[in-house]
């Protein structure tokens, strides 16, 4: 989608429309012949679309209860978003104009959001050219031209970052996505790549990420991106950024039954968020020091397979008896993340991953399973911004009760509670014994990162959920 912005009077402009408006006191004002306000006043709803024929172009009206908090308005605005891009594409009309009256920057800004995140899919391998928006003229009164760039580079991050998640394994393994990676980084002068090959993670002794591995002909690889601008306040306390590179799960030896493999491509959600948040956070020059630590390896049964009953030894020293093989996540980010702590003197460690089933279980597919150790006030910010842009956390407890769960009788952990209750926490705990001291957050998002179906303002398959949550976390530092 072309973005531009121009001075539009919607009583003159000679093309398609869209108008928002979110007040009664707005109405007066509307660009409407009479006949077309009769039909306006026989919608009940507080928030509508109605397409008004205008041939040879259209107009599109939308409503919105503006008396809502602020946060909800801006979500009904990028929901609204989804009905008129269906109506532009049964209509064929690929370029339109958004004007509004009495409607805030924000919520303008909220409804152009919808609209491009709505407007992506993936279509690389389908023959079929399917519809996209080629232009939207925005009205010029609601932005700043740097403004929208800034956006702009966002939503191109989270475009990556989807078709990262998209990607068969077949097209994307570890070593590739590497390679991606290092690719997009040469592109920065502030973003410094390490690709490590399985040769080096040898020898760092990461039994995690060696374990996994074991079962799969592609090698690993761990990934460490530093985005490093000067003059910075924060200079040798990094935000660390650790994200699961599973790039495809088959449970192993555990193998998953049934059609639980579906979509298992998109174990490595957290690796391509992680990896899409840094690259935005350096595209348009947040003064915050990042460190993004990838690990990136498929989990299968093949060859040597790790099995039930192995004991590894972590990155740290840890030793760890493996209970089940379908819980690699936790393997892989354990040993980031205690290579965050031993090689960086981190302000606090954040981690995102597709990593139980009992997140999605207990709060669906409405928002992000989040824990933390140390890192209260870290939590709190996470909160508040989610709610802000409507990718939303739901806090569970680290009591210490928890740790009980994860005790083995043969190791210093065990990579599954010894019970099917409080798998999310007892996942999360299990993380948070390799941060040790410092600072750390831990973001479930196995029930966000990828619909089966299309949900709101994302088509059926990846969403980069949890980008704009994390780039306006960085925003506040």
């Amino acid at each position: 989608m072309f973005y531009t912005l121009q001075d539009i009077n919607p009583k003159e402009y000679e093309g398609s429309v869209v108008f928002l408006y979110g007040d009664e006191c707005a109405e007066r004002n509307l660009p409407l012949a009479k006949k077309e306000v009769e039909r306006l006043k026989e919608a009940k709803d507080k928030n509508f679309v109605v397409g008004f024929d205008r041939l040879p172009h259209r107009l599109f009206l939308v409503k919105f209860d503006s008396e809502c908090p602020a946060p909800e308005v801006q979500e009904e605005l990028r929901r609204l978003a989804v009905e008129v891009l269906k109506m532009m594409e049964k209509d064929g009309v690929k370029t339109v104009a958004l004007c509004g009256e009495g409607t805030l920057p924000e919520e303008v800004a909220a409804f152009v959001e919808g609209l491009t995140l709505a407007d992506y899919s993936f279509d690389r391998f389908c023959s079929k050219e399917r519809f996209h928006v080629d232009q939207l003229i925005i009205n010029s009164v609601y932005f700043k031209q740097e403004e929208l760039d800034a956006q702009q580079r966002l939503w191109n991050r989270i475009f990556w970052c989807r078709e990262w998640v998209n990607l068969p394994v077949a097209d994307l393994n570890a070593a590739q996505f590497a390679e991606e990676l290092q690719s997009v980084a040469e592109g920065f002068k502030n973003v410094k790549c390490t690709v490590m090959d399985k040769r080096k993670i040898e020898s760092l002794r990461m039994g995690g990420l060696l374990a996994v591995n074991r079962g799969s002909v592609d090698e690993p690889r761990f990934v460490v991106l530093e985005y490093n601008p000067s003059n910075l306040n924060n200079q040798n306390n990094p935000i660390i950024l650790v994200g699961k590179g599973i790039m495809y799960d088959t449970g192993g030896l555990n193998i998953k039954p049934e059609d639980y493999m579906q979509e298992m491509k998109s174990d490595m959600a957290g690796a391509a968020t992680m990896a899409s948040v840094l690259f935005a956070a350096a595209d348009n020059a947040l003064p915050v020091h990042l460190v993004a630590l990838l690990p990136l390896t498929d989990n299968r049964p093949g060859f040597n397979a790790y099995a039930a009953d192995d004991i590894l030894t972590m990155y740290d020293g840890t030793t760890v008896e493996v209970v089940n093989t379908d819980a690699e996540g936790r393997l892989i980010l354990a040993d980031a993340i205690a290579y965050a702590v031993k090689n960086y003197n981190p302000r606090v460690i954040i981690d995102a991953a597709t990593l139980t089933g009992a997140a999605v279980r207990a709060i669906s597919t409405f928002g992000i399973a989040a824990m933390q150790q140390n890192a209260q006030r870290e939590l709190e910010m996470l909160k508040i911004v989610g709610n802000e842009v409507y990718e939303r956390l739901v806090e569970f407890p680290m009591w210490k009760e928890y740790d009980e769960l994860i005790k083995s009788d043969f190791a210093d952990l065990r990579n599954c509670g010894n019970t099917p209750q409080a798998g999310t926490i007892t996942a999360g705990k299990f993380l948070a014994h390799f941060a040790g001291n410092v600072p750390f957050v831990h973001l479930d998002i196995a029930g966000v990162a990828y619909f089966t179906k299309a949900q709101h303002y994302f088509r059926p398959g990846a969403s980069g959920y949890a980008i704009r949550l994390l780039y306006a976390y960085l925003q506040m530092q």
